[in-house]
């Protein structure tokens, strides 16, 4: 969606939608500690391709939490699990609703990521992989993925060997273009780093016997968490979300039509049960979804409040329309060709307000502002308030500063 569209609901609505985002992950006032799974579980999974990045976004939105109770969580407790969710990109998720989301991602048509003609696998071949992948991962101890490449190879044969997918450190093998595929088939998960390198193991070994869920069923459910963290939306937002087709996206939002609920009206001017799940840029939410009055937050919470995001965190990446919170100056600063997420982002009442950047040296992370507006007693306060926040998630001696922020984007 151009970051210049504005759907047509009142600006009087806006601070009341917002406010109610941040309630729903717990960005007004943090949940209780101990809440790490159903945390993870409200935002629709935690971003972890960056694992700092994932340990932040679980931490400032639960109280006392640090980086090391989110580590436990995930390597120890096994309450959560590391694997390929949204987007096919790297999550953290309740282990418990693994079923759920390995049901609807397995079903969710991928784009085949840009590759070439000759360098993409039919349906055969990836489901050859996706079995090979399934019998590594039954024997022994998690594999790394070089490891893995090696077995995986010599089952298949010389054909899973062509190194053809562009890849952080030169070419990868073909078969590697089906990891996040059998992951969303929930035959791969993470497996506790060995040393610095990352290994996989089976998912049975974080929810025991687990089986997908019904694709429609799972597909469905995901949509109504999606509407209920980030809502209102439509299906533009949802297929972009998701890095899925919009067609695909579209009949899902018409298969749910009972219990959505426009919000506004389309560019056709249509209104009520006259409007497409689709039409112009008509926002839905959830039927029985309660109104909260606009501008105040649960339990005397400031709506205005100050925090500071990090790296791809799930609500910078999963509101939209994205005009209603990168306005301005915050498009041109923190969006990557409407991308979000690749930059640090400093929110104010749920808008984006300014950009930061950390950098960490021993047991101290120096932490620098920079905010595109004067910022009140009231958002210095906040702002003094996150920067020791996250020094404790990250075990660390936070320093603050104001002034220009010149990093580069994490792509």
């Amino acid at each position: 969606m151009a970051v210049s569209e504005q759907p047509d609901v009142p600006d009087e609505s806006w601070p009341g939608i917002r406010a109610r985002r941040l309630a729903r992950h717990s960005l007004d006032v943090p949940a209780a500690a101990g809440r790490i799974p159903a945390i993870a579980g409200a935002i629709c999974g935690a971003h972890a391709q960056v694992m700092s990045a994932a340990e932040l976004s679980i931490g400032l939105r639960t109280a006392v939490t640090t980086r090391a109770d989110v580590r436990r969580a995930l390597w120890e407790d096994r309450t959560l699990v590391k694997t390929f969710g949204p987007r096919g990109t790297v999550h953290l998720l309740p282990s418990h609703e693994l079923p759920l989301w390995t049901g609807a991602l397995a079903a969710v048509p991928m784009p085949p990521g840009g590759l070439p003609v000759a360098a993409r696998m039919d349906g055969a071949q990836t489901d050859a992989v996706v079995g090979a992948v399934a019998d590594v991962l039954r024997e022994g101890e998690p594999p790394t993925v070089d490891e893995l490449s090696e077995a995986v190879i010599a089952r298949l044969g010389d054909w899973a060997a062509d190194p053809v997918v562009p890849g952080f450190d030169g070419m990868w093998p073909r078969w590697r273009q089906a990891l996040h595929t059998a992951a969303h088939r929930g035959v791969l998960c993470f497996g506790p780093n060995r040393g610095r390198k990352v290994t996989y193991t089976s998912p049975d070994r974080w929810l025991p016997g687990f089986t997908p869920m019904d694709a429609d069923a799972a597909q469905a459910e995901v949509l109504r968490r999606y509407l209920r963290a980030y809502g209102p939306a439509n299906a533009r937002h949802f297929a972009q979300w998701l890095s899925a087709p919009r067609p695909w996206a579209n009949a899902l939002f018409a298969s749910l039509r009972e219990e959505l609920r426009p919000v506004g009206r389309g560019a056709s001017g249509e209104t009520g049960e006259s409007a497409g799940t689709t039409a112009g840029t008509t926002l839905f939410e959830l039927a029985d979804e309660q109104a909260d009055p606009p501008g105040a937050g649960p339990d005397g919470a400031d709506p205005d409040g100050l925090r500071l995001l990090p790296y791809f965190d799930a609500y910078a990446v999963g509101s939209h329309p994205r005009a209603r919170v990168y306005p301005g100056q915050a498009a041109e600063r923190a969006l990557t060709r409407g991308q979000a997420g690749t930059v640090q982002v400093v929110t104010i009442g749920g808008v984006v307000s300014g950009v930061w950047h950390q950098k960490r040296s021993g047991r101290k992370v120096a932490i620098k502002v920079e905010a595109f507006q004067e910022l009140t007693r009231r958002q210095l306060t906040d702002l003094e308030a996150q920067s020791e926040r996250v020094g404790q998630i990250l075990e660390a001696v936070p320093s603050l500063a104001l002034g220009a922020v010149d990093t580069g984007k994490h792509l």
